[in-house]
């Protein structure tokens, strides 16, 4: 004799709320996979600059216990980086820092100014780019330091002549990094944004400089270098007052034979260079990842 069974209705599951839950899941895996590969690519690019510093250390070392020099003009790293800690807690050390960084932001910032112009009108007027194409150049490749005797006669020991020769150091590669980037642009860019209707300086802000934008960027990275250059030499020569800049710091550690605090110094210069290249490096790279030319 059959039994009848008791049929339960199981509830059928929610396609919806599993999706969510799907989806939640995948966005917790995608974030935890993201932010190791951050801590990834961070850990990737900081190794090799702190290899080279122990390797550059260790040469360092090597070179003093040799008995090259003596240690009153060559000091070994034990003697250095005492003295750097010591620069580093002092006030006069950020006051010289801070004019040097303040020359450096205006002197650069000038170059940029007339780096950008020059380059945009020397790209665009063809007569222009025959007449001063290969001066631009010629005066890229000009040592800065060979300007301070003009500059110095010009503005006499002033803060300008070390402006004047910062702005004609940077200035030309800031320009022919935009020649170079507008050179490039695509003429079907060129074409399409006048039948848009983009002329003069429309054409420029809506299409030219965003094209040419990746080249420009290294003309400003390679413009820096020369800037910085051109700061620490003219620290070096002209010295205002008793400003105590870190070229100036640099010059009387020279002139009283203290070696550890001249090193300490051009470990600064160093250090600062290298900081600002990598913010140079940084903004190339998130260009081009947004550009779709590297992975992001």
């Amino acid at each position: 004799m059959a039994r009848d069974t008791d049929v339960i209705d199981t509830p059928e599951p929610d396609a919806s709320g599993l999706e969510r839950q799907i989806a939640g899941l995948d966005a917790l895996e995608m974030a935890a996979r993201s932010q190791h590969g951050v801590v990834r690519r961070a850990w990737a690019s900081t190794w090799p600059v702190l290899a080279a510093v122990a390797i550059a250390v260790a040469i360092w070392e090597l070179v003093v216990l040799s008995g090259w020099k003596p240690t009153y003009v060559l000091p070994g790293p034990g003697d250095v980086f005492p003295q750097l800690w010591k620069d580093l807690g002092e006030g006069a050390f950020w006051s010289g820092l801070g004019l040097t960084m303040r020359r450096a932001v205006i002197g650069f910032a000038l170059a940029i100014l007339v780096g950008a112009v020059l380059g945009a009108v020397v790209s665009r007027v063809r007569f222009l780019r025959v007449a001063f194409g290969s001066l631009i150049t010629g005066l890229q490749t000009m040592p800065s330091i060979a300007w301070f005797p003009l500059a110095i006669l010009l503005f006499q020991l002033s803060e300008s002549a070390i402006l004047f020769v910062i702005v004609i150091g940077a200035a030309p590669s800031i320009a022919n990094g935009l020649i170079a980037g507008v050179d490039y642009t695509p003429p079907i860019l060129l074409r399409a944004g006048k039948i848009l209707g983009l002329r003069g300086i429309a054409l420029y802000r809506h299409l030219i400089l965003p094209a040419s934008l990746p080249a420009f960027v290294t003309g400003l990275k390679q413009g820096w270098a020369f800037a910085w250059r051109s700061l620490m030499a003219g620290e070096l020569l002209v010295i205002i007052g008793h400003h105590a800049s870190l070229g100036v710091r640099l010059e009387y550690a020279r002139e009283n034979i203290d070696a550890p605090d001249m090193i300490a110094t051009m470990i600064i210069i160093l250090v600062i260079g290298i900081v600002i290249d990598r913010l140079f490096s940084a903004a190339d790279r998130t260009l081009r990842a947004r550009r779709g030319l590297e992975p992001t």
